[in-house]
C-alpha cells in the first residue's frame, strides 16, 4: 500500500496512537509548544530566577543565554538542512508552527540547553524531568520526526556545555 506510513512516519503514527487520545495529553503538549516557542518560556524562567535568587543571578542569566543560543543554533541548522515537517496523511498535526522546517526541533534544543543550565543553580535533575515531555510533545503534536527531536536534544546539550564552559571561564577570570 503506497499510503502505509513507513520509517519515521510510522513511528509518529505509533506515538500518536499510543498517547494522543489520553485525557490531557494534547492540551499539555500544546501548552509546552506555546511555552517553548522561540525559547521565550525559558527566557522568562531564567529572568525570574535571576530576579528571585540574586546570589545565583549569573547562573540563571547563563541559562537564558544558553536557551536562546540553542534556539538560534536550531534555526540556523533548519535553514541549512531545509527538511519539511511531517506531512503523511496518517499523521495528525495538532498545533500551528511558525515555519515548515523541521530539523532539528528548536523546542527540544532550547529545552535541553535550558534544563542542563538551570540544573546548575537549582540542583535539580531538570534534564530528566523536562526534556522527555517536551521531546514527546513534539511528536504527539505531529510537527517533528523522532530524528528531529533527538538531534535537537543533542544540539541543546552541546550548546549548554559550551555556554556553561564559557560562563565558568568568564566567572573564573573575574575573581
Amino acid at each position: 500500500m503506497p499510503d502505509t506510513p513507513r520509517g519515521e512516519d510510522a513511528v509518529l503514527v505509533s506515538v500518536q496512537s499510543a498517547v494522543a487520545d489520553r485525557p490531557g495529553v494534547l492540551p499539555l503538549a500544546r501548552a509546552l509548544s506555546h511555552f517553548g516557542e522561540h525559547s521565550l518560556g525559558w527566557l522568562a524562567v531564567a529572568a525570574l530566577g535571576a530576579w528571585l535568587a540574586p546570589a545565583r543571578r549569573r547562573e540563571y542569566l547563563t541559562a537564558g543565554v544558553g536557551a536562546f543560543a540553542a534556539h538560534a543554533a536550531a534555526v540556523i541548522i533548519k535553514r541549512m538542512v531545509r527538511r519539511e515537517r511531517p506531512h503523511h496523511p496518517a499523521i495528525a498535526v495538532n498545533v500551528g508552527t511558525p515555519s515548515r522546517l523541521s530539523f532539528p526541533s528548536a523546542h527540544a534544543t532550547s529545552t535541553t540547553a535550558a534544563a542542563v543550565l538551570l540544573a546548575r543553580p537549582t540542583g535539580l535533575p531538570l534534564p530528566a524531568l523536562l526534556v522527555p515531555p517536551m521531546a514527546l510533545s513534539r511528536m504527539v503534536l505531529g510537527v517533528h520526526y523522532p530524528s528531529d527531536v533527538l538531534t535537537g536534544v543533542a544540539v541543546g546539550a552541546i550548546v549548554a556545555n559550551v555556554v556553561g564552559r564559557v560562563a565558568d571561564g568568564v566567572e573564573g577570570a573575574t575573581r
